[in-house]
């Protein structure tokens, strides 16, 4: 907290007046870094849109939040943790919060006839194994420099290739 207070010019008493605790304050970085997309698949089941457009535009934004410094930054920290608690924040604020969205569109995709599969669990899986593969853990381990936004894209039209071909 020290170190982030320092950074943010705000004292260290400022930063848990604001959060509470470190955990508040990871909570409110992981949910603001999924802002943007979880405001696009709300906005698209909302609107009744295309559920593949909608895979389309995730994709390239999905892998630039999971990518991103800030991303990694978090996944650092959440795994350096020994207690697991940031970890479990990470997920609750990340993943949880963005997994249920997901599977609504996939569901739209699935009803419309767009992909066939037997279980969307199953279904989520294999386009995020075919978005981010192991991108992620590479970039946090320092294996993988920063992708570009044309790699965001090709990754993502990739994966909504290899999709549609499997579920199809």
């Amino acid at each position: 907290m020290q170190g982030i207070a320092k950074q943010a010019r705000a004292s260290n008493e400022t930063l848990y007046n604001w959060y509470g605790d470190k955990q508040g304050l990871f909570k409110a970085l992981v949910t603001r870094n999924a802002a943007e997309v979880k405001t696009l698949l709300e906005a698209g089941l909302a609107a009744d849109r295309d559920a593949l457009s909608i895979l389309g535009l995730l994709g390239p934004r999905l892998l630039a939040l999971l990518l991103g410094n800030r991303a990694i930054a978090l996944n650092r920290a959440a795994a350096a943790d020994p207690s697991g608690a940031l970890g479990r924040t990470l997920s609750q604020a990340g993943r949880e919060s963005i997994l249920p969205l997901l599977m609504e569109v996939l569901e739209a995709a699935r009803h419309k006839g767009q992909l066939t599969f037997d279980t969307t669990e199953t279904a989520v899986g294999l386009y995020l194994d075919l978005l981010l593969g192991d991108l992620q853990i590479r970039r946090v381990i320092g294996r993988q420099p920063p992708p570009t936004a044309e790699f965001f894209v090709a990754r993502s039209e990739r994966a909504m290739k290899l999709l549609r071909h499997v579920l199809s």
